[in-house]
């Protein structure tokens, strides 16, 4: 009699225990559903849409993110850079190139906790396509981010740690097709503080 209680009980712990690892293995790790990848930049379009999966809608629910829909634009956030090395906020780095179609865009640095990060003084650790400085007769830029001024285009960032870059485009085309040909900023590590 014992013996089958401690059996029971036994494949019951299994059995909880094993779901519960699983959803959160699934919820922390299923960045490849519904994903899509343009260099170091990573979105789900489908997040804010009836058609998001259920791991995505409970990520964002667990997050608490508030997810765009299709006709509000997309959302791509980078962790590594253009050479696959993870960004830092103790790096400076450029986000240069030039962004698809959209009628607003805004770029800004959170911590590996998507908190967005402190700038520095009155300046934020955010800009948007309403405040950059283009290329003369195109519309390619270049961000410097980083702790260290830059003339141009600067996004401050402070702390210490890893760091990601969340690029929004609002009212853009991208979010009812495939980014396959699609081009979005490169983000090149400049230099690092030890």
């Amino acid at each position: 009699m014992l013996k089958t209680v401690l059996l029971v009980g036994l494949t019951l712990a299994i059995a909880l225990g094993g779901g519960a690892g699983s959803v959160l293995y699934a919820l922390n790790h299923s960045a490849s559903f519904g994903a899509i990848r343009v260099g170091p930049w990573v979105a789900f379009p489908d997040v804010g849409t009836p058609d998001a999966d259920p791991y995505m809608q409970a990520r964002y629910a667990r997050e608490g993110s508030l997810a765009l829909g299709r006709a509000e634009g997309v959302e791509f956030r980078a962790s590594v850079d253009t050479q696959n090395q993870p960004l830092s906020i103790q790096c400076r780095y450029a986000v240069e190139g030039e962004t698809p179609p959209a009628r607003f865009w805004t770029l800004y640095a959170t911590d590996e906790n998507q908190v967005a990060l402190k700038g520095i003084g009155e300046r934020a650790a955010a800009t948007s396509s309403l405040a950059i400085l283009r290329e003369a007769e195109t519309t390619r830029f270049v961000v410097e981010v980083g702790a260290e001024p830059a003339s141009g285009n600067w996004l401050p960032v402070s702390g210490t740690g890893s760091m990601q870059l969340v690029l929004t485009l609002y009212d853009t085309p991208l979010a009812n097709r495939s980014a396959s040909d699609t081009n979005l900023p490169a983000i090149r590590r400049i230099a690092c503080d030890g």
